[in-house]
């Protein structure tokens, strides 16, 4: 499914992706768009918010893809849906939107939370792409 190692991982806590996961917190691992050997349908994809691009299965509606605009050149892939996702390399490095938490959910670590949206973080873990 990748042709390389996730360029990083994190949670997001903001409710877009709560909802688009049916989970109380999201984790994703972001790979770089070549790195995904599967292409991601054009056609399939939705925009419910400007410059954000979901993908579901189509045949039991899974969340199986996401594009930012603000994170070019960047897939980020649930980590819910991959059949290696206790795989050191794939564990979250950083909390995001982390002041949309829910109240009653506590993730006991130590990593990095960004406020609101982590993308400088996210960013950053990429520009050290050859």
């Amino acid at each position: 499914m990748f042709r390389a190692p996730p360029t990083t991982s994190s949670y997001c806590h903001c409710v877009d992706c709560r909802r688009w996961t049916g989970a109380p917190l999201a984790a994703f691992a972001a790979f770089y768009d070549d790195a995904i050997a599967t292409p991601l349908p054009a056609q399939k994809a939705t925009c419910v918010n400007p410059g954000v691009w979901r993908w579901n299965c189509t045949d039991c509606g899974s969340p199986l893809a996401a594009r930012f605009d603000y994170l070019p050149g960047q897939t980020y892939i649930p980590l819910g849906i991959l059949d290696q996702a206790q795989a050191t390399e794939l564990a979250p490095r950083l909390h995001s939107h982390a002041d949309s938490a829910l109240p009653w959910l506590h993730v006991a670590d130590d990593l990095p939370r960004a406020g609101s949206s982590a993308r400088d973080r996210l960013n950053a873990a990429t520009d050290d792409r050859d």
